[in-house]
């Protein structure tokens, strides 16, 4: 009997613990060349020299971040953009994913922060952390979309 238990309960360890590893594996950002940890993003702008651009997405649910997901961020013309000049920070906010506890707190308290209502928001700070804009989607692609980056650069 007591053999028995313990086969029992090292099966439910080890199956306790490859359910957490799909939920651990979600701290990363569902898109390649993304990060999530907003104050390490914040930290590279800085020695970069470059702006933070903060998805503010409901990745799983809302179609106008899949559509600015789809007809911008992952165009090569947007990456190779980024690539130079921005440091890409999703937060998530997603209905049928189950994140991390700290990083749905992180992504609770800069919504709360910044005041976001809605999605798709971006959010674009400089390496200090000054906001110097917000967009959404918009129409016209990577290029229209970068033009909209470039003048809150300018306008900083």
């Amino acid at each position: 009997m007591k053999i028995a238990l313990a086969s029992f309960l090292q099966v439910a360890i080890v199956g306790l613990g490859l359910l957490a590893l799909p939920a651990a594996g979600l701290a990363q950002a569902s898109k390649p060349g993304w990060v999530t940890d907003q104050p390490k993003a914040l930290e590279k702008a800085k020695s970069e020299k470059k702006l933070v651009l903060m998805d503010f997405t409901g990745s799983d649910w809302c179609g106008w971040c899949m559509k600015l997901d789809k007809e911008v961020f992952s165009t090569p013309e947007f990456q190779k953009y980024a690539q130079d000049h921005l440091v890409l920070v999703e937060l998530d906010f997603p209905h049928k994913k189950v994140l991390p506890p700290a990083l749905k707190t992180q992504n609770d308290g800069l919504q709360q922060k910044y005041g976001i209502e809605g999605y798709p928001t971006i959010i674009v700070l400089d390496g200090q952390g000054k906001k110097l804009g917000e967009l959404g989607y918009q129409p016209g692609g990577p290029t229209a979309f970068i033009a909209a980056l470039d003048k809150l650069k300018a306008g900083s």
